[in-house]
């Protein structure tokens, strides 16, 4: 590859580019909570939400310093990361805590990329995460969602026009705001029937002494927070 197509590389991915009209912003929108409210609908969706709780736990896993194992992602939209380290401590706390908050922080920060224009970065990073992603996975189904959710990236960004790409790119961050806000009240119902004793609120529990029900406060504080601001930030207010 020559100077001049890496620069032109560069620039494309450096560079910004025009956001797509307030319209395409709100039906993009109304897409994604097309695709988040239905029940139907969700229990495919929710694959997508999964990869970015599971990789949630596995990113803060590496950056605490623990090693990660591996990560499962399931048909019935349950996952599961294993990271070596200390049984308890900081590390394992922020571990634990890094999955329900991950869709809604990462629909934030794209939705700061979008409003300055980085749309390309934003298809070009989601491809390089989901790829980094997929050497620690460990099943087949994991394999199949992560391949084929990189690959609709891969495909947008270098083959779709400025527009589809701008429309795909809010589309997916819109989801990743709202499907982000759905998990944590699913939780809330499932332990309030019994169900989920080992779940991520719980692990904390035994962890910090906090009770299950605070961080369930603080996973519905963080993304509902992330879904106004980043929804301001999408249609420009």
């Amino acid at each position: 590859m020559d100077s001049t197509s890496t620069a032109g590389l560069w620039d494309r991915l450096a560079g910004s580019q025009p956001g797509p009209s307030l319209w395409t912003v709100v039906v993009t929108g109304l897409l994604a909570l097309a695709a988040v409210a239905p029940p139907r609908v969700w229990r495919v969706t929710r694959n997508a939400v999964t990869i970015a709780h599971e990789g949630g736990h596995a990113l803060v896993a590496l950056l605490s310093g623990r090693t990660l194992s591996g990560i499962r992602l399931h048909s019935d939209t349950s996952g599961l990361t294993v990271s070596r380290g200390r049984p308890a401590g900081i590390g394992m706390v922020l571990t634990a805590a890094a999955g329900y908050p991950a869709p809604s922080l990462l629909g934030l920060a794209g939705a700061w990329a979008l409003a300055t224009g980085h749309v390309t970065a934003l298809l070009w990073g989601a491809t390089a995460l989901l790829a980094a992603m997929l050497v620690m996975i460990r099943n087949a189904w994991g394999v199949l969602t992560v391949v084929v959710s990189g690959g609709a990236f891969a495909l947008v960004s270098w083959l779709a026009g400025a527009e589809l790409r701008a429309a795909f790119a809010y589309g997916v961050v819109w989801f990743l705001l709202l499907g982000g806000v759905r998990p944590a009240f699913e939780l809330q119902r499932k332990r309030r029937h019994g169900a989920a004793p080992d779940s991520d609120a719980d692990q904390l529990a035994r962890l910090t002494g906090i009770a299950p029900v605070l961080w369930l406060l603080l996973f519905h504080l963080v993304s509902l927070v992330c879904l106004a601001a980043g929804g301001r930030w999408l249609l420009g207010a």
